[in-house]
C-alpha cells in the first residue's frame, strides 16, 4: 500500500517545484516611494524653484516654470 508522503519510485521529496503550499516571496505590501506616502517635490537645481510631482510623469521629464532647467526629486 503506498504511502501518501512518498514519490513513485520510493524517493522522498522529488516532486516537482512550485507546486506545494508553501509561502513563496509574494509582493510587499508596505508603501512604495510615491504610493500613498510622502508628496513629491520636483526641485530645479539652478533656480531652486518648487513643484508638486503629477503621478506617472518623472521629475527629469519636466523643465523648470521659471529657467526652462530640467527639474529633479527632491528627498
Amino acid at each position: 500500500m503506498p504511502r501518501g508522503d512518498v514519490m513513485p519510485g520510493g524517493r522522498q521529496g522529488t516532486g516537482p517545484r512550485g507546486q506545494g503550499g508553501g509561502r513563496g516571496q509574494g509582493i510587499g505590501r508596505g508603501k512604495g516611494i510615491g504610493r500613498g506616502g510622502c508628496p513629491v517635490i520636483c526641485v530645479c537645481p539652478n533656480c531652486g524653484t518648487e513643484i508638486s510631482h503629477t503621478p506617472g510623469t518623472p521629475c527629469n521629464s519636466i523643465k523648470c516654470p521659471q529657467c526652462g532647467t530640467v527639474m529633479t526629486r527632491k528627498n
